[in-house]
């Protein structure tokens, strides 16, 4: 047993160890107490939160956010972070809520800039084509509110997330394409969200990755 560890404890850091392994994501609160018999989700909370007040574990708050600190149990390619991609975004949810996940993927480092809580969103359709942003890829999306004129975010229209530049009239926002097919988008700002501003894109050519 590991010095300062009880049993229990060391049970689901090995189970989180062993989670991330073969799956390449952390697992949910759920599936540790599943695989360690822990009826109670609270039960597992309580067992996550002192490892990670020993320094074992750290957890954002996002879902299947749990990252393994201690050089015994850490991972060796620590050059890579687990982002979730997300799906359709339901109403009245968090943005990064289990129900909006569609996977868990791998992404370097580099490319997150040590920002906690980045997600991952599909592109639809070529409106920012002339941006280098196609059909299919993955923006890496920093969480933030706000935007300054012009910024390249993720906006929130009712239940779809679309990826534009973005411009501000009084009452209004404007939403630019990168596509002279495409018209661009007003909204009232009561019925837009910004959930975040691109920072980096992933392209997958073959189209079989994600």
């Amino acid at each position: 047993m590991s010095r300062g560890l009880t049993e229990r404890q060391e049970e689901i850091l090995r189970f989180v160890q062993e989670f991330i392994r073969v799956h390449g994501y952390p697992p949910s609160i759920r599936e540790i107490g599943k695989g360690v018999k822990i009826t109670s989700l609270r039960g597992v909370t309580v067992h996550l939160d002192a490892l990670a007040r020993k320094g074992y574990i750290a957890r954002g708050s996002q879902p299947r956010s749990i990252k393994i600190q201690h050089p015994s149990y850490r991972a060796n390619d620590a050059n890579v972070v687990v982002l979730p991609l997300l799906g359709t975004i339901a109403a009245g949810t968090g943005v990064v809520a289990d129900e909006n996940i569609e996977a868990m993927l791998p992404v370097p480092t580099e490319l997150v800039r040590n920002i906690r809580d980045a997600f991952l969103l599909r592109v639809r359709g070529d409106s920012m084509r002339d941006e280098g942003i196609l059909p299919r890829d993955l923006v890496i999306i920093k969480p933030q509110e706000t935007a300054r004129e012009r910024d390249l975010v993720a906006v929130l229209l009712g239940d779809e997330a679309t990826v534009k530049r973005i411009s501000f009239k009084k009452d209004d926002i404007v939403l630019h394409p990168s596509n002279p097919d495409y018209e661009p988008i007003v909204a009232k700002r009561e019925d837009a969200r910004i959930i975040g501003k691109v920072i980096g894109l992933l392209r997958d050519y073959d189209g079989v990755a994600w």
